[in-house]
């Protein structure tokens, strides 16, 4: 659902799990901004420091000095996939505004080189809805949930490969080694053959390295995280291959960020945003919704 609200007006618009648009509610009712809520992926903007929310009904920014979540230039699209790749150069995907009506219900890849003020299509305008984007230098990788299948690019998302998954079910995260982009981690959510996952040739091969499902981040070679539907967080330093428990973020989360060896945020499910500057031993609130 993507939400425009004033204090006079509304539109809501009706998405299935496929991205297609099914009805149009609620046209001229007034109702609240529902702020920072439904949160689908962080960011820290290289060239001010910021935090960046991305959400089902927007974009959010919150400042180096600030606790307070501020929308993005009054947009409501739903930004599914995101990834911050340059200074206020942002990468993302999902569903268009409800007031963009000439757009495509699925946005393909789009890039904002202004900090998320505006956005223009890159390639897969209408034919693809990322909802897992990771980018390591000119390489970007997507799940695009809408095909379920994974993805690609060396040019920056301007052509694209199809790679094989890990198994046939969906995709939860993955995150490209920083060290070496054609080395992959995922974790997926299959039945029988559930858990992380790594690759060594871009995914022309994978290798399952035990059963730990959730969100992953790999800021540096040694330190790959997974924050498990539990909260609990866990540091890798050969890989994936081995996990400890590094602590408990206090609740489950919905995004997770990991932008240095120690520095992690992670999104609860009711928008709170908290970070841990020790690989995730403690945390403190960040920005409230």
């Amino acid at each position: 659902m993507v939400r425009r609200s004033s204090p006079t007006s509304a539109v809501v618009l009706l998405w299935n799990s496929s991205g297609e648009k099914t009805e149009e509610v609620f046209a001229g009712v007034p109702f609240d901004d529902p702020g920072p809520i439904h949160v689908h992926g962080l960011g820290i903007n290289q060239a001010d420091g910021a935090l960046f929310i991305a959400t089902h009904t927007g974009l959010f920014r919150v400042g180096q000095d600030s606790r307070k979540a501020v929308r993005i230039a009054d947009r409501y699209q739903d930004t599914m996939g995101f990834s911050i790749v340059g200074p206020d150069r942002f990468l993302g995907s999902g569903h268009p505004d409800a007031r963009e009506q000439t757009l495509p219900p699925r946005l393909g890849l789009i890039e904002s080189t202004d900090a998320g003020r505006t956005w223009d299509p890159i390639s897969l305008l209408g034919e693809a809805d990322f909802h897992v984007l990771r980018s390591a230098g000119k390489h970007v990788y997507g799940y695009d949930a809408s095909n379920d299948r994974l993805l690609a690019s060396a040019d920056e998302g301007r052509s694209w490969q199809e790679l094989d998954k890990p198994v046939s079910a969906p995709i939860v995260d993955l995150a490209p080694d920083p060290s070496d982009p054609r080395r992959l981690a995922a974790t997926s959510v299959g039945a029988i053959d559930l858990g992380l996952y790594t690759s060594r040739n871009r995914g022309e091969s994978w290798t399952r390295l035990n059963d730990a499902v959730g969100l992953i981040g790999w800021p540096a070679p040694e330190r790959l995280y997974l924050a498990d539907d539990e909260g609990n967080v866990l540091l890798s330093s050969d890989g994936g291959r081995t996990l400890s428990r590094r602590g408990e973020i206090g609740g489950q989360p919905a995004a997770f960020l990991a932008v240095g060896k120690d520095e992690l945020y992670a999104a609860l499910h009711d928008g709170t945003i908290k970070r841990s500057t020790d690989g995730g031993s403690s945390w403190t609130v960040r920005s409230s919704p």
